[in-house]
């Protein structure tokens, strides 16, 4: 039976450098051999391959040994079992030389480190016990009192590249910081005449491969006398009790990946030192130290610049902590004063308006815009309004995200292009996780230079391996579609405004909530009221009315014309009270009245109330369009009603016409059905639209047109109590189109 062979993936000789094991090279550098110690006996173990050069003793001989026949002083072997593995970094236990049969050998610095359940022994050349005072004493009297008075991290580094060229004396000593994406940029270099320079220039984050930087963070220093030197194998290769590799993380003499050994040369470098700098755990730059001959350094040189590593790196730190909490208390202060113009304006937009230049200046941002619900209110430059509407609809998809922010659009929201053609960057606040609200920033695009010490990409050999880079010129490079980047503190202190505006929210919702409550109060105190003297007034109008007519047909006779002028006035004046009071009355039962929720037919419903009204339209020559209507599920007497006043309004309005049309249909969209009256009467300006369902409103004189002014305040009222809404529109003299609409789920099918 034939198999299918998987197509085998493809070759990446970037992820194969930085899969590099560097941290078990299997060898060392020859400037210094080392022993494996193993425990209780501390009996040797492993042993590099070229202790033959030091001691004239093979490798293979010293196997098995204990390190008590080597070392002559007893106290050697009790400081290394007191080594632990909290602080694997190689320690200089003392100078001294080793027993060989009746001779002593030359003296050696030995260090000792306990990693990975191994005691590792590293032995080097002594080095002048004076050399330790040469360089300490003025790096603590001069160095870290300028440190102390430094403006700025360019200038401490200034003051390190210096010091250490002073203790090391390479030919060329640079100090980079390395930026978010890992590429190191120069800011300090001290150099020899003939040395290429490189200061404000960059080098790729690629020159350093991750495991490369770990080990960098892990080691403070690192040291290559001699580019062209030859490892040390260790012997045997693998650990005997384990059969692994030996890890040399933080060996001294670890040797180190030919391919950083090539662009050491192709750099014309023979020898080279690097000084991490370090901060809160990050890598934060190097002091790089370079020479075109071999230059082997002490390890007290050595440790005197592993403290001045400290020392700046503590510096910097302190620097950039202040640096830090003035920008903090900058955003603070712009925090503070856009809270209090949110908190005192009614509504979180009218505070944005009112003080958009602020909201520009806490982003730094080129343009703003907030958005509530449907409403979007921009400052500065934004791009159009559909596209942050886009912006908006693709956010509310990951309503758990408060914060997103990008400084490359394009890069990182492919499905929106447009929205990148206008801005570089952004910054968004969800302000709510129920509507769709938020706050969002916008920064222009940032057209930036970068100076790069060569063109950036590694060599690709003819195997399919990557080679160092040969060329280290100046090379520049444009960089487009990126924005100003968005600081930590910036989107700290935007998530502090998101949460205090929540807090303005809440606060204005509770307040609301109250009005609300006090409110619905008031109008059902108003109502009770209304209902009473409404109820009240009813009988003392009709009795008025009743004996203003009965004094007309008794004593009519005897009153002069003027007086029955008097009486007749009384009596249309009570009758017109009379109808008031009872309009009053029901409007006042409208929202003291349960609602009846049933189907209502509105054509059999508007069809009825055109032959209630037959009789009064007694030689009007009206033209009633009746549209097709839906049912719907209403109160069928208050929708009677409201279409009733309706209708009557229309009757009434058109009667200067000689030939009136009145028109009534609806209209049915996704979430509501909408009802409309239509007539060709009077009309009246927009301007005065919001007066129209307002309880005693009228826009026209009582002499031209009759009314209480309380109808159209009536039909507002039943279609609310239904979760609807009213509205009109009109021009004068030329008729208006009365409106009202029910949500969908209060009605169920066309007739």
């Amino acid at each position: 039976m034939a198999t299918v062979q998987e197509p085998a993936a493809p070759f990446d000789p970037i992820a194969q450098c930085a899969d590099e094991p560097i941290q078990i090279p299997g060898s060392i550098q020859p400037h210094g051999f080392l022993f494996v110690v193993d425990e209780p006996r501390l009996t040797l173990v492993q042993v590099s391959r070229n202790v033959e050069q030091w001691l004239g003793i093979a490798a293979e001989a010293l196997l098995g040994l204990p390190l008590g026949e080597l070392v002559p002083d007893p106290e050697v072997g009790e400081r290394l079992r007191q080594l632990t593995e909290g602080d694997p970094n190689p320690f200089h236990l003392r100078d001294l030389s080793l027993r060989l049969g009746t001779r002593q050998s030359e003296t050696f610095a030995l260090m000792g480190h306990r990693y990975a359940g191994r005691l590792i022994v590293e032995f080097e050349r002594a080095g002048d016990p004076r050399q330790a005072y040469d360089d300490l004493y003025p790096l603590m009297r001069t160095f870290v009192t300028q440190l102390q008075d430094a403006d700025g991290v360019a200038c401490l580094c200034e003051l390190a590249v210096r010091e250490v060229k002073r203790m090391t004396g390479f030919g060329r000593v640079k100090a980079y910081r390395f930026d978010a994406e890992g590429n190191g940029l120069v800011l300090a270099e001290q150099a020899d005449d003939g040395y290429p320079r490189y200061l404000g220039l960059s080098f790729p984050a690629s020159d350093i491969p991750p495991q490369a930087r770990r080990l960098y963070c892990d080691n403070l220093i690192r040291m290559i006398p001699d580019a062209n030197y030859r490892p040390a194998a260790l012997v045997p290769p693998s650990d005997p009790r384990t059969g692994a590799p030996l890890d040399l993380s933080f060996a001294s003499l670890r040797s180190v990946s030919p391919v950083h050994l090539q662009y050491m040369r192709n750099m014309g470098t023979l020898a080279s030192m690097s000084i991490s700098i370090v901060i809160g755990g990050r890598l934060w730059g190097l002091i790089s130290c370079h020479d075109a001959q071999p230059r082997q350094v002490s390890y007290q040189t050595r440790t005197a610049c592993e403290l001045l590593g400290r020392v700046l790196a503590l510096q910097i730190e302190a620097k950039e902590a202040r640096a830090l909490d003035r920008r903090k208390l900058e955003l603070r202060q712009q925090l503070v004063h856009l809270l209090a113009a949110m908190a005192d304006c009614d509504s979180l937009v009218e505070g944005f308006k009112s003080v958009s230049d602020a909201v520009l200046s806490f982003a730094r941002a080129g343009g703003a815009a907030i958005i509530a619900g449907a409403q979007c209110e921009t400052a500065g430059e934004v791009p159009p309004i559909a596209d942050i509407l886009a912006l908006t609809r693709w956010l509310g998809e990951r309503p758990e995200q408060p914060l997103f922010h990008s400084d490359n659009l394009a890069r990182d929201l492919p499905h929106l292009p447009q929205l990148a053609g206008h801005s570089a960057g952004v910054l968004c606040l969800s302000i709510s996780r129920l509507h769709p609200h938020y706050l969002i920033w916008f920064r222009p695009e940032r057209i930036k230079t970068v100076h790069w010490a060569g063109q950036p990409e590694k060599d690709l050999r003819s195997d399919g391996t990557l080679g160092p880079r040969h060329s280290f010129e100046r090379w520049q490079e444009t960089v487009r579609g990126h924005s100003l980047a968005w600081e930590p503190v910036e989107l700290e202190l935007a998530l502090e405004l998101r949460n205090a505006v929540l807090g303005i929210v809440l606060r204005k919702a509770e307040e609301l909530a109250q009005l609300a409550g006090e409110l619905k109060q008031t109008n059902k105190e108003l109502e009770a009221f209304s209902y009473s003297v409404s109820h009240d007034l009813r009988a003392p109008l009709r009795h008025i009315a009743g004996y203003a007519q009965l004094l007309g047909e008794l004593e009519g006779g005897k009153l002069s014309e003027r007086g029955r002028r008097f009486l007749d006035n009384i009596g249309d004046a009570a009758r017109f009270a009379g109808t008031l009071v009872d309009n009053l009355l029901s409007f006042s039962q409208m929202g003291r009245s349960a609602l009846r929720l049933s189907d209502v037919n509105l054509e059999a419903l508007v069809e009825s109330i055109r032959q209630e009204m037959a009789p009064d339209l007694q030689g009007r020559h009206i033209d009633w369009r009746l549209q097709p209507m839906p049912i719907v599920v209403a109160d069928a007497a208050f929708i009677h009603l409201a279409l009733r006043n309706l209708l009557s309004n229309a009757v009434k309005y058109t009667r200067p016409r000689e030939q009136a049309v009145i028109e009534i249909g609806a209209e049915e969209r996704a979430n509501e059905v909408i009802v409309y009256v239509r007539d060709n009467g009077v009309g009246f300006s927009m301007q005065y639209a919001g007066k129209l369902f307002g309880v005693f409103q009228r826009l026209h004189r009582m002499e031209e047109f009759e009314g209480t002014g309380i109808g159209l305040a009536s039909v507002r009222r039943i279609v609310e109590r239904h979760d609807g809404r009213v509205w009109a529109e009109g021009e004068p003299d030329r008729g208006a189109t009365f409106y009202f609409a029910l949500p969908r789920l209060n009605y169920s099918a066309s007739a």
